[in-house]
């Protein structure tokens, strides 16, 4: 899974680029698998409010992208971490729901379990 940090309007320190790196690789470690690549974008907006907004890219999967803002950066950072994993969980939960259901209702997998019976 290829983590790539951008800062839009203000210089990127260490320190934040590891907690970056940290929450996201906790968070989205037991999907690796399925990630190509995850984009951070971290701005501070307006009335000193800080803005963390995630893109996780999955191959055969729409992406995922996930926005949170926050006074304090490092909350931000760690809430959009959060929502990113459920949200990739979700989608592959239902990706595997829909692959089981249209496996139950194929008609050659029917005639199969008739035969067994």
């Amino acid at each position: 899974m290829q983590i790539a940090i951008h800062a839009l309007d203000f210089s990127l320190t260490g320190a934040v680029r590891n907690h970056c790196e940290q929450r996201f690789r906790y968070a989205l470690t037991s999907y690796s698998e399925h990630i190509q690549r995850l984009v951070v974008r971290l701005s501070s907006g307006s009335r000193a409010t800080s803005c963390c907004q995630v893109q996780v890219v999955m191959g055969d999967l729409a992406d995922v992208v996930v926005e949170d803002r926050e006074v304090d950066l490092y909350v931000a950072v760690g809430r959009a971490a959060s929502r990113a994993e459920r949200t990739v969980k979700r989608r592959l939960a239902r990706r595997r729901d829909r692959a089981r259901l249209s496996g139950l209702h194929d008609s050659s997998s029917m005639s199969d379990q008739l035969t067994t019976i």
